[in-house]
């Protein structure tokens, strides 16, 4: 059962637990609740941000139930790991955040400098700007991080023909590579992953922040590509069934 608690007092004792960690010097709330857009069921997203050393054994030893990863867990590179616990009965994530690669990756933002990471659950991977884009639109709990001022100029100029340039690429093998073949998974993959490629470059080309794909086809204008991946998939459909 959930706990008694009202949200905000839920949120400032996972706060002060999570801050207590060795080498933790903030805690921030992410997702849709730092943004007032989440559903009674929807997930607490933290995040703790360690300067030096940080052990996840110090988080598993706190007692929540559920799944705590090594740094690198989730496959190394900014996004270094995480946990995704049930605390009294809500669901609970907590991501780890080194602020020495936090402070760096905000440099490289602000001249306009990033790469894209692969990371689970992401169709584009992740440009390294996120971690600024975090710092931008979450919520600090305890502690002190920096905040950018605005969404860099430089980031607007190179951001977005980068991420046009690789939708461009990605749908032109598709098309020399696997359209002759008839290769319609790959193809129905390829341009799930050049719309949202262009989500992106129009996103940070209005100067604004990303911290995930959802919604972002939405944001972007470009729902309308669901409709073509539907065509994708019923041609697929009809394929499978000539074959059996």
């Amino acid at each position: 059962m959930p706990s008694a608690l009202s949200g905000q007092a839920f949120l400032d004792r996972v706060a002060d637990r999570l801050a207590a960690l060795p080498g933790v010097r903030a805690v921030a709330l992410g997702g849709s609740r730092a943004q007032g857009t989440q559903r009674p069921d929807s997930d607490w997203d933290t995040a703790v941000y360690y300067r030096g050393p940080f052990d996840p054994a110090d988080l598993r030893a706190v007692g929540w139930e559920g799944e705590v990863s090594e740094i690198g867990g989730w496959g190394g590179g900014v996004f270094d790991g995480g946990a995704w616990l049930t605390v009294e009965g809500r669901r609970v994530d907590v991501h780890y955040r080194d602020l020495d690669v936090v402070e760096h990756e905000l440099a490289e933002a602000q001249e306009g400098r990033f790469r894209v990471e692969p990371l689970m659950f992401h169709l584009a991977g992740i440009p390294t700007y996120l971690l600024a884009a975090e710092l931008a639109v979450n919520k600090v709990l305890r502690g002190e991080l920096p905040r950018p001022a605005a969404y860099p100029r430089a980031l607007r100029e190179s951001a977005p023909p980068r991420w046009y340039g690789t939708a461009t690429a990605t749908l032109a093998h598709a098309k020399a590579g696997h359209v002759p073949k008839g290769a319609v998974t790959q193809v129905a993959g390829a341009i799930a992953v050049a719309a949202i490629h262009t989500a992106h470059a129009v996103v940070a080309a209005r100067g604004e922040w990303v911290t995930n794909e959802k919604g972002l086809l939405h944001r972007a204008g470009l729902r309308g590509v669901d409709d073509i991946v539907a065509a994708v998939a019923d041609a697929e459909t009809l394929f499978a069934e000539s074959v059996r």
